[in-house]
């Protein structure tokens, strides 16, 4: 707020007030009179209202004034600064490579080991390739796109040899969400907008039959024959079988409690909250726990290892013991994991709630057991218009 004074040389008023930092003074012609200080005081006030709003030209006031090449040459240092200051901020967005990695290590804490090592080898091998020393303000969609037609030519286990949309859709997932937190930190716009998500083939399971299961059974080497009997029979993924400890195998209660998954040799959480369940020791299960217990209960704390007595190496089964196996039955290839949907459309063809199956199976709803299972859920339990046939066949 300025002031009006009066110069004791001359007995006349001027301003005093400050403007950009500066203490400015502007002398007038008129005495010191009530009439004439009441005029100057208004002037005052329209100056300040204007500087208060950021509308305030110093010649348009003062058009006269000495000072006002001290003025423009202030705001000519302030308008510098600014543009120096813009200028430090922009560069102070870091490049892909360095926030990928503060990134990573902040997300790490609540992940699962094995999403942390999938991660890791996705930005190692394809994401810091790519964006790594470029800053993160200055990638566009088109980089982004253009790094997802790369990933698409590249070799991979998709049906056509090359790397699966599954595969791609996580690649892109990671530098989504990298790019929205840097976004929202470092204030620019995310490039990684109305980018779709490539579309997923549906897989089809091949379970086996009942005979299949038991001349697998029949013909496979002794010492894993508890093994798959566990598997046919339990549903049990390929981690949570290798990675089971006899200390979560209840003979008292007949029960397999899934705790653990056995992940790159060692056990950790499960996949997720609802894979952690109570398996009942169904057929010829209990006896199969029974016999192996006799074979590994004192080596071992797993209850299927090697001689060692480490978990077994699912890799090294799959292809000396499983793969070796089926090309002896002339059976199709297929994945040791039709195991699980072997267990599956066993136990829902039997009749058994689908509830109680889902359950098992460690899913938390019957929505995918509806989706993937369908065809072998026996009328009495399946929604397929065969009740309605019946009933108009009859009449």
């Amino acid at each position: 707020m300025g002031k009006v004074r009066v110069r004791k040389e001359t007995g006349n008023l001027f301003f005093d007030f400050r403007y950009q930092g500066m203490r400015c003074r502007e002398q007038t012609a008129l005495p010191d009179t009530p009439q004439n200080r009441k005029k100057v005081e208004s002037m005052l006030a329209v100056m300040d209202a204007k500087m208060l709003l950021n509308q305030f030209e110093y010649g348009e006031f003062f058009p006269n004034s000495p000072n006002l090449s001290k003025i423009a040459s202030k705001l000519t240092n302030q308008s510098k600064h600014r543009l120096n200051s813009c200028k430090t901020e922009v560069d102070k967005t870091p490049t892909f490579s360095a926030f990928s990695e503060t990134w990573y290590s902040e997300m790490q804490v609540q992940w699962r080991t094995s999403h942390g090592r999938n991660v890791r080898a996705i930005l190692d091998s394809s994401l810091k390739p790519a964006f790594g020393n470029t800053r993160l303000d200055q990638i566009t969609k088109a980089d982004l796109m253009a790094h997802r037609t790369l990933l698409a030519g590249r070799p991979g286990r998709g049906k056509s040899g090359l790397m699966s949309p599954k595969t791609i859709n996580s690649h892109m997932g990671i530098l989504r969400m990298i790019l929205t937190e840097a976004a929202d930190r470092f204030d620019f716009v995310s490039p990684y907008r109305n980018i779709k998500p490539l579309k997923l083939q549906k897989n089809h399971i091949e379970p086996f039959s009942l005979d299949e299961v038991n001349l697998i059974l029949d013909k496979v080497r002794e010492d894993y024959r508890d093994y798959y009997t566990v598997r046919f029979y339990t549903g049990m993924r390929t981690g949570e079988v290798d990675g089971l400890k006899w200390e979560y195998v209840d003979f008292e209660s007949r029960q397999i409690l899934v705790r653990e998954t056995l992940v790159a040799g060692k056990t950790e959480y499960t996949k997720t909250n609802g894979s952690q369940r109570e398996i009942p020791m169904l057929g010829p299960v209990f006896e199969a726990l029974e016999a192996q217990h006799q074979r590994t209960g004192k080596i071992s704390k797993y209850v299927f290892c090697n001689r060692q007595g480490e978990p077994l190496d699912h890799c090294n089964v799959t292809k000396r013991v499983w793969y070796p196996l089926l090309r002896h039955l002339r059976f199709k290839k297929r994945r040791p994991y039709q195991t699980r949907h072997t267990a599956a459309t066993l136990l829902l063809a039997s009749g058994e709630n689908p509830e109680w199956v889902a359950r098992v199976l460690g899913h938390t709803s019957t929505e995918m057991l509806f989706r993937v299972y369908s065809r072998y859920i026996p009328n009495l339990t399946r929604q397929d218009g065969s009740a309605f046939e019946r009933l108009v066949g009859n009449a």
